[in-house]
């Protein structure tokens, strides 16, 4: 027993070391809850110092109740520094209610139901088996007496133990027999003293006493609580310090299984099956036909830990952020990006392509991949597109809540952004009405005789260059200086936002401000560029409201407001995971448009999906509308913010808008001729260096004709690939060759390079875009755009990339001009600054950032089962 103790100590030591030379901060730490002060003798502290574990005495009050012990319990669980949890406490208190709240990952000494289930199964790699049982199996092999075909007996009854034993004696061949000790029948077969029974742990009765091939073991089952020795450390090779070595050697395992959860793990994903239907139905019919994977399991699936997620009901969770920092040694995944074609008003399927690629890789080539999608605004949910959850057979699900509200993100960016414009009226009002001194007595109160700065006002004193911390050191000067904004009316930039496409708002004014829809308002922006939380606070303390009547731009920061952003925010910042109908997963975040905004999902989510889905993986994110305004943003902003380069860009086209920019539906010769818009979209991705894939959308319409020259001319234009799609129809199933195409492409070699260099001038980056992604002649701006750039450019903002708020319905300012319009001049009619998103955004032409209603919007054909609660006619 000496030398299996020390074995198992030496082992131990070996351990952690290992551990500790992958992940050098790392010491495993048991802790032990008890009365007063623990008693650590079966735990001796010393040869844990000596392994390199830690002990952590969590002392309990005497008169502890049993939910106390639970929240104790419950607090250890969540601390990711402790990997071994064991309570020494009366037999009272430990009810199988306290014992089954210890994490199971967390039991070394083996009692809850879930390690005693798994050990009934026969996991004993995934489970933690009691240590006295793993003494008594040890002390039965050096006396040889674990023989296949005998029979043992077990007397006492001791919970965990007693079954803990029967499964590991039933794993050497052996039969087992139970019974408590106090049975008349057996006092009187069994011949031992009972002295004896309570001096020993295991008894071997002499071969006169048994039955040929049987065995008795004598179990010690205490009932008076735990035992205790008196704070002597156990002798080396006695029972006790037998099992606080296999504890010791739980808890550095359990340290380990931590440490190999914090690394990547290959997916075992389960795809849903599809039964495509023809005619296709409706896709909140196909959507309610399928039946979703609980999204905690479709989370284990991807490798997501239970505390990396928090489910919002059971189809979509919050994915948090920690889980860059746990994998951030993870070499990234293919990076794919889906753009279009200049689209028709109802847009040409990019979401759809979107999903049924992330099918195709997932459900049927086996391949790890995420699909990562905007968060649909309501305008055009109710307007005239509809939702944005993709459709036919290729969606994410449920769809009614992709499209209704999701986690509520837009919310909150509606109610950050007022907030700001609340801050912003009530600022003026107050410096209007008021001295320097009563608004100095206002902004720093005096609040239970103590008077200070709160950490806003503080960062906004370094920001003027006072460097004092108490309130009555200020000068008058340096008060004045600190309470006056001076903002001026007519400089105030930032406008109300509501997320409903209303033509009305237009004509309200507020100040001089007025009103954009949500996915316009710069936190959308910034929601969607941040790659945490702490810079999302430092860009909303960055974001220009307004100006001073000096000139000097007056940020969220000076209005003491960029804190309260973050908390409205804090939720919003996490990913949504979803999945699509063939139960492949989907982040939704974010949801900026591309023709008033830059129309990308977040960055964050993207980096997320790059991590899980490994170095052979890919990422699928999709860029809005055409490439001449998404994908021309994706690269020029995304890209410079996320530092990300991707491998693939794949392009979608449809018949039906190529017969649009070639002059009408009548024949093949207008089909080619409205490939000069697809030609152009190809030559502007090339501008960036990046291999092109075609993906024709295919509609029930389409002839073979159609779509085989179409593809034609999309290799002979530089595509790598052109190849037709039938996922609306089909599901993944009808997007393989598009997913071998999207594979094949992002193996060749990839040069990727941005249009323009951030030093050049703000018009001669305006004009770069322009010229090379729209084919103007040249640009025409306003006096009162050129006044805006001359004030940035004296503000110190001229080295930012450029967000072009255009039509998404035509290359130039005219949504009526097809095809790929050339010699016309391009007009800049104003120019805003998103300074914390980080970028100058042009408005082209009559761009407006409040979109209205048509005749006959979508929600005409919406409506609401009052008994079933179902919805109908959202797609």
């Amino acid at each position: 027993c000496v030398f299996f103790c020390r074995g198992i100590i030496q082992k131990s030591r070996e351990e952690v070391a290992s551990l500790q030379q992958c992940r050098p901060a790392l010491t495993p730490v048991l802790a032990i809850g008890g009365w007063g002060e623990v008693d650590v003798g079966s735990h001796p502290a010393a040869v844990f110092g000596q392994v390199g574990l830690n002990v952590l005495q969590i002392s309990l009050p005497a008169d502890c109740t049993e939910d106390e012990v639970t929240d104790e319990v419950l607090k250890l669980n969540e601390d990711p520094k402790v990997h071994g949890l064991v309570l020494h406490l009366p037999t009272a208190l430990l009810s199988g209610r306290v014992l089954n709240s210890i994490s199971p990952e967390k039991d070394v000494q083996g009692v809850t139901d879930v390690n005693l289930g798994k050990l009934v199964r026969g996991d004993l790699e995934d489970s933690f088996a009691p240590p006295i049982a793993r003494v008594v199996m040890e002390l039965l092999e050096q006396h040889g007496l674990l023989a296949e075909g005998k029979t043992a007996l077990i007397l006492g009854n001791s919970g965990a133990l007693e079954v803990a034993l029967q499964c590991l004696i039933q794993r050497r061949g052996m039969l087992v027999l139970t019974s408590g000790w106090k049975v008349a029948s057996l006092q009187k077969q069994v011949i031992i003293a009972p002295q004896e029974v309570m001096c020993t742990t295991i008894q071997p009765l002499p071969a006169s006493h048994t039955p040929p091939l049987f065995i008795l073991l004598v179990i010690l089952v205490r009932s008076d609580g735990p035992v205790t020795h008196g704070g002597a450390t156990p002798r080396v090779g006695s029972v006790d310090s037998l099992a606080a070595a296999l504890r010791m050697q739980n808890v550095v395992r359990s340290a380990c299984r931590w440490l190999r959860q914090q690394r990547y793990r290959p997916w075992r994903l389960r795809s849903l099956t599809l039964q495509p239907l023809s005619p296709v139905p409706s896709d909140i019919e196909i959507s309610r036909s399928q039946s979703p994977k609980a999204i905690e399991l479709l989370a284990r699936e991807v490798g997501l830990l239970p505390d990396e997620i928090e489910a919002h009901g059971k189809t979509k969770a919050k994915v948090r952020l920690s889980l860059l920092d746990r994998l951030k040694e993870q070499p990234d995944g293919k990076y794919v990006l889906v753009a279009g074609i200049t689209p028709t008003p109802l847009g040409e399927g990019k979401s759809t392509v979107t999903v049924g690629l992330a099918q195709a890789l997932t459900a049927h080539l086996k391949l790890n991949s995420f699909a990562c999608l905007r968060q649909p605004s309501q305008g055009p949910t109710f307007g005239v597109k509809g939702g944005a959850a993709g459709g036919g057979y290729a969606q994410v699900i449920p769809m009614e809540e992709f499209n209704l509200h999701l986690t509520g993100d837009i919310h909150a960016i509606t109610a950050a952004n007022n907030l700001v414009a609340a801050a912003i009226d009530a600022r003026v009002l107050h410096e209007a009405t008021q001295s320097d001194k009563a608004l100095y007595g206002r902004l720093v109160p005096t609040v239970n005789g103590l008077r200070k700065f709160s950490p806003i006002q503080t960062a906004r004193l370094r920001k003027l260059g006072i460097d004092k911390t108490e309130p009555g050191a200020l000068t008058p000067e340096e008060i004045r200086s600190f309470v006056r904004l001076d903002i001026d009316p007519s400089g105030i930039t930032w406008q109300r936002v509501v997320d409903t496409n209303d033509r009305f708002l237009r004509k309200i004014t507020i100040g001089q401000a007025q009103f954009d829809i949500a996915v316009a308002s710069e936190v959308m922006a910034i929601l969607a560029l941040t790659d945490g939380l702490r810079d999302m606070k430092e860009r909303f303390s960055r974001m220009v409201v307004g100006s001073s009547r000096t000139g000097r731009p007056v940020t969220a920061q000076d209005l003491g407001v960029s804190g309260a952003l973050a908390i409205l925010m804090k939720d919003a910042i996490k990913p949504t995971l979803m999945q699509t109908l063939e139960g492949t997963p989907v982040f939704v975040h974010a949801g900026p448009f591309a023709n008033i905004a830059h129309g990308n999902s977040s960055v964050l989510a993207d980096k997320l999906a790059l991590k899980l889905v490994g170095e052979e993986g890919f990422v699928v994110t999709e860029a809005g509308f055409g490439a001449d305004i998404g994908m021309e943003k994706f690269f020029n902003i995304k890209c410079r913010t996320s530092g990300l380069r991707p491998n693939v860009v794949v392009l979608v086209a449809t018949v039906r808008a190529l017969k649009m920019h070639g002059g009408g539906p009548k024949n093949l010769q207008l089909v080619a001729d409205g490939c000069s818009n697809l030609r152009k979209q190809i030559e502007i991705a090339q501008l960036f260096g990046v291999p092109v894939v075609v993906a024709v959308n295919v509609f029930r319409t389409d002839t073979e004709a159609e779509i085989d020259l179409v593809c034609r001319i999309a290799r002979d234009s530089g595509a790598s690939d052109a190849v037709a799609c039938y996922h609306w129809s089909r599901g993944g199933r009808g997007c393989v060759e598009l997913a071998r195409a999207v594979r094949k492409a992002a193996q060749q070699p990839n040069h990727f390079r941005f249009l323009y260099d951030l030093q050049m001038p703000i018009v001669e980056k305006i004009r770069t875009i322009a010229q090379k992604v729209y084919g103007a002649d040249d640009v025409e701006v306003s006096q009162e755009a050129q006044a805006k750039i001359d004030n940035y450019n004296e503000q110190g903002f001229g080295n930012l990339p450029i967000c072009m708020a255009k039509t998404h319905l035509s290359l130039s300012h005219l949504p009526d001009w097809k095809g790929v319009p050339t010699g016309f001049l391009l007009p800049i009619r104003d120019v805003r600054a998103s300074i914390g998103a980080g970028f100058i955004y042009p408005l082209v032409g009559t761009m407006s950032t409040m979109p209205g209603l048509p005749t006959r919007p979508c929600f005409y054909d919406m409506d609401l089962d009052p008994d079933t609660e179902q919805i109908a006619g959202l797609f």
